[in-house]
């Protein structure tokens, strides 16, 4: 369709934190052998045609955003703050179990981005994708829990359901031309059975 904009979120591959089930949020954590093999393999099925390619400047993403980059003949990847991972202030490299004993939710984290700031974060990058690459095909490399905010930004809570992971190397496509919706999503890394 004319002036449709195509929004991609793909979810970094895997690293060591993942496996650990520790809040990563904004530690520069990079990604593992298998979180590299999880991009590689992604890479092969990823539909070629996007006009840019972003990512979050953490390490993680960045480095997935490179590995998809060179698959599709990107020639570069442009870093955007936005796409950043929810910040868990002290509670970044804390166990799900820890941070669960300690705290009822994310909100009281001492230093953890507030979940109205990461709600108010993902309708800026809706809004900014938007205004900046009206009618581009943009893949965009970012974090579950930003992810989760986006999706669930555009399908008023619906998407993805309470409880259902964003698996590493996942796929998960927004279209605008009035406003976003939802196209695609898939939870399980991009290629797998």
């Amino acid at each position: 369709m004319a002036n449709e904009t195509v929004l991609g979120l793909f979810r970094h591959g895997q690293t060591d934190w993942n496996i650990d089930l520790r809040l990563q949020g904004t530690a520069d954590i990079p990604m593992n052998q298998v979180g590299i093999q999880q991009v590689q393999q992604a890479a092969l099925h990823l539909p070629t045609k996007w006009d840019i390619v972003l990512s979050s400047p953490l390490e993680r993403a960045r480095h997935t955003a490179e590995i998809l980059a060179e698959r599709i003949g990107a020639k570069e990847v442009m870093q955007d703050d936005l796409l950043l991972e929810r910040a868990f202030g002290i509670g970044e490299g804390m166990l799900y179990t820890e941070w669960h004993e300690n705290y009822s939710q994310l909100d009281e984290i001492p230093g953890a981005e507030s979940t109205q700031a990461v709600t108010q974060r993902a309708r800026l990058l809706l809004s900014e994708v938007t205004k900046r690459h009206t009618g581009a095909r943009v893949l965009a490399v970012s974090h579950g829990a930003l992810i989760r905010f986006v999706l669930s930004e555009v399908t008023d809570g619906k998407v993805p359901p309470k409880g259902e992971r964003l698996e590493n190397a996942s796929l998960h496509v927004l279209r605008a031309q009035e406003s976003w919706t939802l196209d695609a999503w898939a939870p399980k890394p991009l290629g797998s059975s």
